[in-house]
């Protein structure tokens, strides 16, 4: 007589409950990473040890402040709080300061960071396009350097 088995035996009961991470963990997320943080500090706010800062977001910390690239913020006194005798930065209020968007579930300790603003180009300002000729319906030849300082929406289309 056959044995009747479960193909994923992991999925026998979808609804279980799962860890997201070790207990006494958070979790972060932020572009695309999963960053699971051994220690954080208490409270609704999101408090880690300042050596963690690169590993989330990139920032490095240096005398002047939090750096990325040549981008560096001034760490003030309230991005930095003292709790059970250790020093911790404040995530949620360094977000606060770069008006960058997060979702948190505090009671699971997970944290969600969107990308930071100030780290981000805005391509509608500050983009180029690369100088380039082309012919119109009417022969005429039309170079981007004839549309300097000038808004231009360029349209392209391929059928590959």
């Amino acid at each position: 007589m056959s044995e009747a088995f479960f193909a994923y035996p992991e999925l026998r009961n979808p609804f279980e409950e799962t860890p997201i991470h070790p207990d006494g963990s958070t979790t972060v997320l932020y572009q695309g990473k999963k960053i699971t943080l051994a220690e954080t500090g208490e409270g609704d706010e999101l408090l880690i040890r300042p050596e963690d800062l690169e590993s989330v977001n990139g920032f490095e910390l240096k005398p002047e402040g939090a750096c990325f690239a040549d981008l560096c913020i001034p760490i003030k006194g309230d991005l930095m709080v003292e709790q059970n005798g250790r020093e911790w930065l404040n995530l949620t209020a360094f977000a606060d300061l770069l008006n960058q968007t997060y979702v948190a579930d505090v009671e699971s300790r997970v944290w969600s960071f969107a990308e930071i603003p100030a780290k981000r180009e805005n391509m509608m300002v500050n983009a180029m396009a690369p100088d380039f000729e082309i012919e119109d319906r009417q022969g005429n030849v039309i170079r981007m350097a004839d549309l300097k300082g000038k808004k231009a929406l360029i349209v392209t289309w391929s059928s590959w």
